[in-house]
Order: C-alpha cells, then sequence, then structure tokens
C-alpha cells in the first residue's frame, strides 16, 4: 500500500475515533424519551442487514429508509440524519476494507473524498433544519433517483457503459468532472440519497474501471458521514437509538460480508429492494401531499 493511502486511512481511522468518543458524550447526556438505552433487536438486525449488503454494493440508504418506514421506527423527518448518523462507522470499516484492497489513483481518490466532504458540510447544514413535509418530499425524490439507478444496473446499461474502461485515475478535465459530481454527491447524500450507485454510474461515465468505484464510494461515503454525522447529533435531528442500532448492527454485518461472503448472488436481491424502495418513495411523496393538503 503506498504511503499516501495509508495516511489516508490513518486520517479517517482518527476522524471516527473522534466522532465516536463525540457521539458516546452526546448519547450519555440524552434525558427523557431519548435516554440512553441498549437499541433493539429489529434495530440491530436492521443495521446487520443493511450494512451487510451495503458492503456487497447493493447499498443501506434507500434499504434502511425502506425498513424504517415499514416498521415505523424513525419519524420521517428524523430519516436523513438516522442514516447518516447510524451508517457512519460501519462505513467506515468497509472504507479500510476497500482502500486497502483495490488499485486506484491515489489523486483521483483522495480529490473525489475531499469533494464529498464539502459537499456533506454544507448539506448537512441545509438539511437538519428541513421541515417534516420538506424531507419527505426530498427523500421521496431521492429514493426515486435511486431506483432509477438500480434500474439502469440491474438492466445492465452501467456495465456496457464502463465495459472497455480501464483506467485507474483521471486527470484534467475529467478530474474536474470527477470532483464536481462527487461534490454534488456529497450534498445529496445528506438528504439520503445513497451515493453508491450514482458514484458507481459517475466512474463508468468517466472511463474509469468500474472496480475503482468500490474505494471511491466507500471513503467518500466514510468521509463525508463522519463530517455530517456531528451537525445531525448537534441539532437533534435525527433517531439516537435506532441510529446505535445501526452501528452496532453494522460494524459484523460489515465484517462478515467482508471475509466471509465470497460470491453471492444479489440479482433477486436488488430487483426486491428496487421494488420496496420505489413504495417507499411513493409512500413518502404521497404523505407529503396528503399533508399539504389539510
Amino acid at each position: 500500500m503506498s504511503l499516501v493511502r495509508s495516511l489516508l486511512l490513518g486520517l479517517l481511522l482518527s476522524i471516527a475515533l473522534a466522532f465516536t468518543i463525540f457521539w458516546i458524550r452526546a448519547l450519555r447526556a440524552h434525558t427523557g424519551p431519548r435516554a440512553l438505552r441498549r437499541p433493539r433487536p429489529l434495530e440491530l438486525a436492521i443495521g446487520f442487514l443493511t450494512d451487510f449488503l451495503d458492503t456487497l454494493g447493493v447499498g443501506s440508504f434507500a434499504t434502511t429508509a425502506a425498513l424504517y418506514r415499514a416498521t415505523r421506527l424513525v419519524p420521517d423527518r428524523e430519516l436523513p440524519g438516522t442514516l447518516n448518523v447510524g451508517h457512519a462507522l460501519p462505513t467506515v470499516l468497509q472504507a479500510v476494507i476497500y482502500i486497502s484492497a483495490i488499485e486506484v489513483d491515489v489523486l483521483t481518490l483522495v480529490a473525489m473524498i475531499a469533494a464529498a466532504m464539502v459537499g456533506a458540510f454544507f448539506g448537512a447544514g441545509w438539511v437538519s433544519g428541513w421541515s417534516e413535509r420538506r424531507v419527505r418530499i426530498g427523500v421521496g425524490l431521492a429514493l426515486l433517483v435511486a431506483a432509477s439507478l438500480m434500474l439502469g444496473q440491474l438492466s445492465g446499461l452501467w456495465a456496457r457503459a464502463g465495459a472497455s474502461a480501464d483506467a485507474l485515475g483521471l486527470r484534467g478535465g475529467w478530474l474536474v468532472l470527477g470532483v464536481l459530481g462527487n461534490l454534488l454527491l456529497g450534498v445529496l447524500m445528506t438528504m439520503g440519497i445513497g451515493l453508491y450507485a450514482p458514484c458507481m454510474l459517475l466512474v463508468a461515465a468517466l472511463g474509469m474501471n468500474p472496480k475503482t468505484a468500490f474505494p471511491i464510494m466507500m471513503g467518500s461515503c466514510a468521509f463525508l458521514m463522519l463530517i455530517a454525522a456531528p451537525r445531525f447529533v448537534r441539532s437533534g435531528s435525527y433517531a439516537s437509538m435506532p441510529a446505535l442500532g445501526l452501528a452496532l448492527g453494522g460494524l459484523p454485518g460489515v465484517w462478515i460480508a467482508a471475509k466471509l461472503v465470497t460470491s453471492l448472488e444479489l440479482e433477486s436481491v436488488r430487483y426486491l429492494v428496487l421494488i420496496v424502495v420505489a413504495y417507499t418513495a411513493a409512500s413518502l411523496l404521497w404523505a407529503a401531499r396528503h399533508k399539504s393538503a389539510r
């Protein structure tokens, strides 16, 4: 592993440790309905399942949002914050695994990660102040975008677009496009649009080897979630115990997926997720429209 990638991982782990300490202190300070308790088995199970699938490239945000809507564990207004806070630490573990294992140009990796962090910093401050109706509309539209991207992946559109691409990095104007694209994805991530699917599309469109999407998207998500999460924690615009369940259940889910699963037929799972995500998007937009009509 190169020195720069080692330093990048060291920085990531340092920020993750600082966030963990900050979050533990914030949880201990909670009183009343938000007082610290053990996450329920269902909250842990959702974390395990979504981050297990996330490590395999299915994505976690759309799946988690759909499960929360079905189980009514998290109010709609707190969905973006809960997703960003709860999935932060499991995503750090994913980033460590993929940045260490897959070769990618260091300049491209660092530049695109930095862009996503900047986008998330400003996006989190914006989204954390949204009303419930605005969150429903924003997340509903975000899930429709995610469903469209999933459909494109399942149809083989992206595979055909990136089939002959083998570049490990970008330079010049292509690098600028990659940076601007990931900057936008960082902003959208705080709304609840998972970065994985659009990042895979971005990497393929820019002519890079599709495998390089994994360290780029995992690293981008890990850093940007560590930047965005504290802003949601400070504003209280997240569900603390479901988020803790995501973290505690998600970490072993990531580890098992990375170490024990060498091959898995995921096409059926992706079709199921597509259906669930599309339904959840429709239900959120319907709820927002119904509230507006009253």
